[in-house]
């Protein structure tokens, strides 16, 4: 990982990890994804259900035929146990990993799942695994958010692609935000849109990185040729910068709900109408086993 931001109130780096500066945030939470074609999702789900298991993690690894898709969180030892047997499969060897901390693991279960997408789109013709749409870091989209355009002098627009419940907390200032009930929804409302982009940079975003990798892809194939992904999405801009732009909290698919822009759970609550619509994500506690 890159080198992390030294002014964190909740944290401060080694070796380019996260350590707790609070005694209390002792719980790693790790969000990481990759495209890659997997031909043995039954087989593999298998090995990392029993690696995580062993381990005593919690959280939600999804596998599909277009790669995985995974939120843990447990104590230190057990996730680097963990991500050295995932690393030691050449196909995630490189896998990218964002970290947060808090204080209680955030997570009442363990899920390994197989799916048709590790992130629903319903685009057939939008194959990440070919190929990544080109992407801008962190350091790069703040001195561009700082001067309303690209290196080129081009116009800047931020897209979120994210649900509106997630939206509702919180978002990058004056960034353009669909009314999505979900990331299904996003093909057809670019189809209608996609004049206000003309002649623009365009950086779609989400929490992680998942979702606006499909969508730069999906957009730069409707001919729109400035498109870049965010890479490592809102949790990486706010690890790599010091936050300017972004207002409000960034939602994250656990019990913490949210967390600000140190990284740092809050006490974000949701209007009644869209913790109804986030309820699918956002498990209550429990022991079940997987």
């Amino acid at each position: 990982m890159h080198d992390l931001r030294q002014s964190r109130a909740t944290h401060a780096s080694y070796n380019g990890l996260l350590a707790p500066a609070d005694p209390r945030m002792s719980i790693v939470n790790i969000a990481a994804y990759k495209f890659v074609s997997l031909a043995d999702t039954p087989a593999l789900r298998e090995r990392l259900l029993a690696c995580c298991t062993e381990l005593a993690l919690k959280g939600t690894i999804l596998l599909a035929p277009e790669g995985i898709n995974l939120f843990l969180a447990g104590e230190r030892a057990a996730l680097d146990a963990f991500l050295a047997q995932l690393r030691s499969d050449a196909r995630f060897a490189d896998i990218p990993v964002k970290e947060s901390l808090s204080a209680a693991v955030p997570f009442g279960r363990l899920r390994v799942r197989l799916k048709r997408e590790i992130i629903t789109m319903r685009h057939a013709a939008t194959q990440p695994m070919d190929g990544r749409a080109p992407a801008v870091d962190a350091p790069t989209l703040q001195r561009w958010i700082q001067r309303g355009h690209d290196d080129d002098g081009r116009e800047l627009v931020l897209l979120d692609t994210r649900n509106t419940y997630e939206t509702a907390l919180g978002t990058f200032t004056g960034a353009v935000a669909y009314p999505l009930a979900n990331f299904g929804d996003f093909p057809a409302a670019i189809a209608t849109d996609h004049a206000r982009y003309a002649d623009k940079t365009v950086v779609p975003y989400c929490t992680g990185g998942i979702r606006c990798e499909k969508a730069a892809l999906h957009m730069r194939a409707l001919g729109m040729t400035h498109v870049y992904q965010l890479d490592g999405g809102i949790l990486g801009y706010l690890e790599h910068t010091d936050g300017s732009g972004w207002r409000g909290d960034c939602f994250v698919f656990d019990q913490r709900v949210a967390v600000n822009a140190d990284l740092a759970p809050t006490q974000a609550k949701l209007a009644p109408a869209q913790a109804h619509k986030a309820e699918t994500h956002v498990k209550p506690a429990s022991h079940t086993a997987p």
